[in-house]
């Protein structure tokens, strides 16, 4: 199947232009009223394709859209991403997929023939976790990973509570759970995504077909001392919690120096937080990855005991609280062999699958659905960022290796290769 590259180029631009700019930093955090006109401007999109292609909203927030096949085959293929971003995000995060897959309904919409297979359009909600630190949201919900218990307390900078932003928006948090039955029947699902980091860009490779996604453990980790006078308390008697959580993170560095996995400690808040006095609590974000299951395991243990070992040192007490886990996943050896062909055949060059390093909707679904991504070169080769971008030669081989793996995808299950969600 081709798929027309330039015509997702110029959805992206008009997607850009009406979230804050190009390069000026997106404007569709999650569950907010930018994020919030990015779908009413999808859902537009979605309607000039007529009424071949029906569209609603699940009970988690994520927004689908149908394009039924001939009937001669059981079951669906799911394509899509998520339109959310993070504050001041790029222009290409998330969304190039959204366009892509809104391209693939598009193509098969003016066909003059309905496909074999049942095509099922995602743009899923709140991918990025960017406000409430819990990532994949939507698609975690319709995997049966999220736990609303898990996530009820979380609040964003401005005290908003997750339960609350989604509520906002007509979304309750105890009845997500529902939008488990959306992958009944799904038989494989593909995504498309900047790779975000620099790999393809090093080797010259426009795009590639990826392997899989890392495991990720998020936690929050309060440390409770006492707060002080900062002129009056000598500092062997000091309860500093900033300089335990400081220590900490720093062995925390070389936990994921020592694994060949990451690390990061993204925000240490402490409170009273003035110049004057001792802080008396400290709460660490601490988020790190590996691909393998085992290792990444052995990285949280470590990590857990430089926290421990810290707050010893320095007379305090310490608490972790898990936020978000996600095992390693391997995408489906069959589609990540079709994707390779694809990227070689549009030009991407041909080199071995790439591993992800950041977290996608795809980690969630590929656990129950036979999975594949594919990754356009990051130039630079960075994101979350106003400056992320992607050299229009590379977009295009992605778009087009991507429709490609979609059109051998969707006849792979007509002719009764990989098998359904149950």
């Amino acid at each position: 199947m081709q798929i027309d590259a330039g015509r997702v180029i110029a959805d992206l631009r008009e997607l850009a232009a009406a979230s804050g700019g190009e390069h000026a930093g997106a404007k569709r955090l999650a569950w907010s009223p930018d994020w919030s006109a990015a779908r009413e401007w999808l859902g537009g999109k979605l309607a000039e394709l007529g009424d071949r292609v029906t569209v609603d909203r699940d009970e988690a927030g994520n927004l689908w859209a149908q394009l039924d096949g001939d009937g001669s085959t059981d079951g669906f293929v799911v394509v899509g991403s998520h339109i959310d971003a993070v504050p001041s995000g790029g222009w290409l995060d998330g969304c190039l997929g959204v366009m892509a897959a809104l391209e693939v309904l598009r193509t098969l919409a003016a066909a003059d023939a309905p496909p074999p297979v049942t095509v099922r359009l995602v743009d899923w909600a709140d991918e990025e976790g960017a406000r409430f630190g819990r990532s994949l949201v939507g698609s975690s919900a319709v995997a049966g990973t999220l736990d609303p218990d898990d996530v009820r307390g979380l609040l964003d900078a401005q005290g908003t509570t997750l339960q609350d932003a989604l509520a906002s928006v007509g979304v309750d948090l105890d009845a997500a759970a529902g939008a488990r039955s959306r992958l009944d029947g799904a038989r494989a699902y593909l995504e498309l995504h900047i790779e975000q980091g620099p790999v393809l860009l090093d080797t010259g490779r426009l795009a590639s077909a990826v392997s899989g996604t890392f495991g990720d453990e998020r936690y929050l980790i309060g440390f409770t001392g006492q707060s002080a006078h900062a002129g009056s308390t000598p500092m062997h008697l000091r309860r500093d919690t900033l300089a335990a959580a400081a220590t900490a993170a720093l062995e925390i560095r070389e936990v994921g120096i020592r694994h060949g996995g990451v690390t990061t400690v993204g925000s240490i808040a402490s409170s009273p937080g003035v110049i004057t006095a001792i802080a008396g609590a400290s709460e660490m974000m601490l988020d790190l990855r590996h691909l393998e299951a085992e290792v990444l395991a052995t990285m949280l243990a470590e990590c857990r005991a430089a926290c421990e070992d810290a707050a010893r040192t320095f007379d305090c007490e310490v608490a972790f609280r898990r936020v978000f886990g996600a095992t390693p996943t391997p995408f489906h050896p069959e589609l990540v062999a079709l994707a390779r062909r694809a990227v070689d055949a549009a030009g991407g060059g041909d080199g071995p699958p790439i591993p992800s390093g950041p977290l996608h909707d795809a980690t969630e679904i590929g656990r129950l659905v036979p999975t594949v991504m594919i990754f356009a070169q990051s130039d630079p080769p960075i994101s979350h960022t106003e400056v992320e971008d992607s050299s229009e030669e590379a977009l295009r081989v992605a778009i087009e290796a991507y429709g490609a793996t979609v059109g051998g995808a969707l006849e792979l299950v007509a002719a009764g290769g990989l098998e359904a969600a149950r």
